[in-house]
C-alpha cells in the first residue's frame, strides 16, 4: 500500500510541476503578435507526418540520422512499457499486461529491448561526437555553458533509462524461475532472457534480486518523470513542439519576403500609381521587430522548437567565412529573451500591457550579426524541423533600417539611390531615360 501511495504522490507532483513549466512556455510563445495561419491543411499534415514524425529532412546526413532514429523510435515504443509501469504503480500489480497479451507481450518487450540496445549504441556515439570528436557545429560559442551541459544530461538520462529497463527485466527473468507463483512467466525476451541470468544468475538471495528488479522499475520511472519536469527548460522540448511547429510552418516558397503595406503604399504614390488619401499619420508605424512582442508568435514557437543541432549554422556561408552570424544563436537568443520577459512578468514587477525593461532583442543579437546575412536561405533549407531564422533576421533588419534609420554605412548610398532614382546605383539621369532616346 505504501508503494502505491508513494508512486501516486510522486506522479501527481511531477505532473503538476511539468504542467507549470509547459504553461510558462505557452505564455511566452503567445507574447508574440497574433497571426492568422491559413493555407492548405493537407500540406500542413504532410509536413507533420513527413518532417516531424518521419524525420524526412534528417536523412540528408545519413549517419546521425540513423543514430537519431534509433533513439527516437526507442523513445516512442518504450512508452508502451511506461504505460504498464504506471498501471502497475497505481493498481499495485506486477506486469499487468502480460497475462492479457500472452505472446504479443513477449514480442513487444523483446522489440523494446532490441531498440534499447540500438539506442544505447547511438547514445554512446552521440556522447563521443559531442565530447571527444569535436564536431565543428558542436563547438560554437553559443553552445558553451548550459546548452552543452543540457545535451549531455539528456544523453546520460537515456543511459539511465536503459539501465533501468535491463535491471528490471533481467532480475525479473531470474525470479520467474525461482518464484513462479509471484513472478509469472512472460516468455523469453530478446535480450534479458540471457543477459539477466548472466548478470544476476549467481545472486543467491531472492531478496537481493527483488531489490534489483524494484530498483530498475523505480529508476526507469524516476528518470521519465524527471525528464518530464526538465523538458520545459531543455532544448529537447522539440520532442513535443516539432509537431505544431511543422504544422504552422510557412507554406510559401523559401525566400519569399512579406510585403509591408505602408511601404508599398508610399512607393506606389511615389511612382504615380496611387494618390495620397489624406493627411500623413500622426505617428510613423513601427516596421519590422525589435523585441519578442513585435515578432509573430510563430517565430517564438520556432525558437522553442529549435533542437540546437547547428545544421543551420554549419550551412551558413557567412558563418563559414568567419563572420559572427550564427542562425542557431539567433533562435537561441529569441528563446532566451522570451524566457527573460516571462520571468520578469512572473516577478510581478512588470505588466505585459506596458512592458519596458530597457532591453530588446538587439541586446542579444548585434547589428554585425544581422548585417552578415546574405538571405541565401541555406539555414532554412538545412533545418530538420522547418525553422526559419531568416524571417527573424529580416524583421530585425527592417526595424533597424526603417524605424531606427540606422544600418551599415556601406548600404546608405544604395538606399539613397533607390529612393531618389529608383535604382541601386547612383546615376546621373533617370532610370527610364533610355526609353525616350
Amino acid at each position: 500500500m505504501l508503494h502505491t501511495i508513494v508512486f501516486v504522490l510522486l506522479f501527481i507532483g511531477a505532473s503538476w510541476f511539468a504542467w507549470r513549466g509547459f504553461s510558462r512556455i505557452r505564455r511566452n510563445i503567445l507574447l508574440g503578435k497574433a497571426e492568422v495561419v491559413a493555407g492548405d491543411k493537407s500540406a500542413r499534415w504532410r509536413n507533420v507526418l513527413l518532417v516531424a514524425l518521419g524525420q524526412k529532412k534528417m536523412f540528408k546526413n545519413m549517419l546521425p540520422a540513423v543514430l537519431h532514429l534509433f533513439i527516437y523510435v526507442a523513445f516512442i515504443i518504450t512508452q508502451i512499457e511506461l504505460i504498464e509501469i504506471i498501471a502497475d504503480g497505481v493498481l499495485h500489480q506486477h506486469r499487468l499486461f502480460a497475462p492479457m497479451l500472452g505472446g504479443l507481450y513477449t514480442f513487444i518487450i523483446s522489440f523494446i529491448e532490441i531498440l534499447s540496445v540500438l539506442a544505447l549504441v547511438a547514445t554512446l556515439i552521440f556522447l563521443s561526437r559531442r565530447n571527444l570528436l569535436h564536431v565543428p557545429r558542436f563547438r560554437k560559442p553559443e553552445l558553451k555553458g548550459f546548452p552543452s551541459l543540457d545535451a549531455n544530461l539528456i544523453l546520460l538520462a537515456e543511459i539511465l533509462l536503459i539501465i533501468g529497463i535491463f535491471s528490471m527485466n533481467g532480475a525479473d527473468t531470474v525470479l520467474q524461475g525461482r518464484l513462479p507463483e509471484v513472478y509469472h512467466h512472460t516468455g523469453n525476451f530478446a535480450v534479458s532472457s540471457w543477459l539477466g541470468p548472466a548478470l544476476f544468475g549467481n545472486i543467491a538471495s531472492n531478496d537481493t534480486l527483488m531489490f534489483i528488479e524494484r530498483f530498475g522499475w523505480w529508476l526507469h520511472l524516476s528518470v521519465v518523470l524527471g525528464f518530464l519536469c526538465y523538458l520545459p527548460y531543455s532544448k529537447h522540448l522539440h520532442i513535443l513542439l516539432a509537431f505544431p511547429n511543422t504544422w504552422y510552418a510557412s507554406l510559401s516558397a523559401k525566400g519569399k519576403m512579406e510585403n509591408m503595406p505602408e511601404i508599398q503604399k508610399e512607393v506606389r504614390i511615389m511612382m504615380g500609381l496611387d494618390q495620397p488619401d489624406g493627411a500623413a499619420p500622426a505617428e510613423l508605424p513601427e516596421f519590422g521587430a525589435n523585441d519578442v512582442m513585435s515578432l509573430r508568435w510563430t517565430n517564438i514557437l520556432q525558437a522553442y522548437s529549435c533542437t540546437e543541432c547547428g545544421r543551420c549554422t554549419a550551412a551558413c556561408p557567412a558563418n563559414q567565412t568567419g563572420k559572427k552570424l550564427s542562425p542557431r544563436k539567433v533562435m537561441m537568443d529569441v528563446r532566451d529573451r522570451a524566457d527573460e520577459i516571462g520571468a520578469n512578468l512572473d516577478s510581478g514587477k512588470f505588466t505585459l500591457e506596458n512592458y519596458q525593461d530597457g532591453k530588446s532583442l538587439f541586446d542579444y543579437i548585434s547589428p554585425e550579426e544581422i548585417h552578415a546575412c546574405t538571405t541565401c536561405n541555406a539555414c532554412v533549407e538545412a533545418c530538420p524541423v522547418l525553422i526559419n531564422p531568416l524571417d527573424i533576421i529580416l524583421q530585425l533588419r527592417r526595424h533597424e533600417i526603417l524605424t531606427q534609420s540606422a544600418g551599415p554605412s556601406e548600404w546608405m548610398p544604395m538606399f539613397n539611390a533607390i529612393e531618389n532614382a529608383g535604382a541601386a546605383w547612383q546615376m546621373g539621369q533617370a532610370r527610364d531615360a533610355w526609353k525616350n532616346e
